[in-house]
């Protein structure tokens, strides 16, 4: 085979699910010795192609090629004998296993009369693991090594499987500084080997820095493959989010609306910390603003409001509400201080599909509404009618199942769940995902008629409109961390993503000579500067 010749190739591949198509034409072309991005914001289809292309999968349409023959991988072993390796970010090894174990899983050395040798298997993992530079004891159970040895190990079986292709679904997920500097080194002895690597990562530093070739896909479809020095970081990020550089601004208000600058917060978050997720996280929200949480997949979006909901844990900071501070990571005392949370994914932890709306809108605030063990009836009946009216709840009646409803009307019920409970904080994670057009401009109205009451609004969203849209200010995060605040003029599209890019207007800047803005590859930052952050799964 030529070397130039793609070692991995998938062909217009099509995929799909009971109601959703998954992946839609989507072409890779992985080539030996180069590292190949696969990037793109929840949804994508990145996992769905990963299983493909490993044998979880098959196919619905397309062709697979692997060394110029077409495959076609029907269980993950199959694709494994073939050379195909993949690191996932969740950890597929044993974890009451010892690292030797796991190292050596279903090809573990034998003995002549057919029994595990186990003596040479410790050896051999000792020799593998210092040959890559990994600190670990061979002999301990997996589970009681930290996750950033346990990833590295996971790392170290994949490539020691004779493979020629590795592919690496966010692999620094976990890792400190200096095992990330390992897995790197790694990376480029593969590459030198002649080995491909596809590489998922929602971290721009190590994109540039790892991979020659980028594949983006959003929502199933590949946007954009070519070289990855030929796709500057702001048009990345604008082809992941499908928006082009525009200048659109917040809606226009009308005199006298808008928050009051002046008005004490009613949301303040102090330096909020988890380790490899968040990293001194702080903002606060005034009566009646709209606060936008912007950044990518993975910049620590959905864990900061859950932080402040204190259903993800925190080990330092501090979640004051109306002036009180609320007990650290207990969902409960943040309800009781007027914290309500929208999630993200309202089919895994919001609606009770096969429960009525009117149940479903009364759940949390059973307790508000009972005396001595009692609940009063009319009174769920007149605040079930009251949300059903305000929010334009589209439903035969009350008695409707939550599943028979549309997504946006299923979104409206769950708003109507929190807002019952006459909430002073109001989290919103990604409020319009996976409804109609329309539903979602009645429910971006809502956000506006909330916060016209005076809530304090907190809105997750990974719609670049959406936020500009919606938000009188931009937290910007990135790998966990509060990199930007938008304010006033700059809550642009153009400014949120330079913000996410790491880039700003050349007409805002005034660098000296020899502080330019480096070009992609210039801007990989030092070992000690790399920096842990958390990951949204697809």
């Amino acid at each position: 085979m030529p070397p130039t010749a793609p070692v991995l190739e998938a062909r217009s591949i099509s995929k799909s699910f009971p109601g959703v198509r998954a992946l839609d034409g989507v072409s890779l072309t992985v080539l030996p010795g180069r590292a190949h991005a696969l990037i793109g914001e929840n949804g994508a289809g990145k996992s769905t192609l990963i299983k493909i292309l490993t044998g979880v999968y098959q196919l619905d349409e397309g062709t697979l090629l692997h060394r110029g023959e077409q495959v076609a991988f029907t269980e993950p072993r199959a694709a494994q004998s073939a050379g195909i390796s993949t690191i996932y970010q969740e950890l597929d090894l044993v974890p009451l296993q010892s690292a030797a174990r796991n190292l050596y899983l279903g090809r573990e050395p034998r003995t002549r009369i057919g029994l595990v040798d186990f003596k040479k298997m410790r050896r051999d993992a000792r020799a593998l693991l210092a040959d890559y530079g990994i600190d670990a004891d061979v002999d301990a159970p997996l589970a009681s090594l930290g996750l950033g040895t346990q990833q590295m190990i996971s790392v170290a079986r994949a490539v020691a499987l004779d493979a020629n292709v590795v592919i690496m679904d966010e692999p620094t997920s976990s890792l400190e500084a200096r095992e990330v500097e390992t897995l790197f080194a790694i990376i480029e002895r593969l590459k030198a080997a002649g080995v491909a690597i596809v590489y998922v990562s929602h971290r721009l530093d190590e994109l540039y820095r790892v991979c020659e070739d980028v594949t983006v896909l959003r929502d199933g479809k590949m946007v954009h493959t070519g070289l990855m020095a030929d796709l500057p970081r702001l048009q990345l990020v604008a082809t992941m989010l499908g928006r082009e550089l525009l200048e659109q601004t917040r809606r226009e208000r009308a005199e006298g609306e808008g928050p009051d600058p002046d008005a004490e917060p009613v949301l303040d978050v102090r330096g909020i910390s988890r380790r490899n997720l968040l990293h001194d996280v702080s903002f606060q929200v005034r009566p009646g603003e709209v606060v936008g949480l912007g950044g990518l997949l993975g910049a620590g979006r959905s864990e900061t409001g859950m932080a402040v909901l204190g259903a993800q844990e925190i080990d330092s900071g501090e979640v004051v509400v109306a002036g009180r501070p609320v007990r650290r990571n207990s969902p409960a005392a943040a309800i009781e201080a007027g914290v309500a949370m929208l999630p993200e994914d309202r089919k895994l932890a919001g609606i009770l599909p096969s429960m009525s709306i009117r149940d479903n809108i009364a759940l949390a605030a059973l307790p508000r509404l009972s005396r001595l063990g009692l609940v009063s009836d009319k009174r769920i009946d007149e605040i079930v009618a009251q949300f059903m009216k305000q929010l334009s709840i589209r439903a035969t009646g009350p008695a409707q199942k939550v599943g028979t409803l549309s997504g946006g009307n299923q979104q409206k019920v769950m708003l109507a769940r929190w807002l019952c409970l006459n909430p002073k904080v109001l989290i919103l994670d990604e409020p319009t995902r996976g409804i109609d057009v329309g539903a979602k401009a009645e429910v971006r109205a809502t956000i506006d008629e909330l916060a016209a009451q005076g809530l304090a609004v907190v809105l997750v969203s990974s719609e670049a409109e959406e936020l500009v849209d919606e938000s009188d200010r931009i937290v910007v995060l990135k790998e966990g961390r509060v990199i930007d605040e938008l304010t006033d003029d700059h809550v642009t599209e153009r400014h949120l993503m330079q913000a996410i890019a790491g880039e700003t207007d050349e007409a805002e800047q005034t660098p000296a000579a020899d502080e330019q803005t480096p070009t992609p590859d210039e801007q990989t930052p030092a070992p000690d500067e790399q920096h842990e952050g958390g990951a949204d799964d697809e």
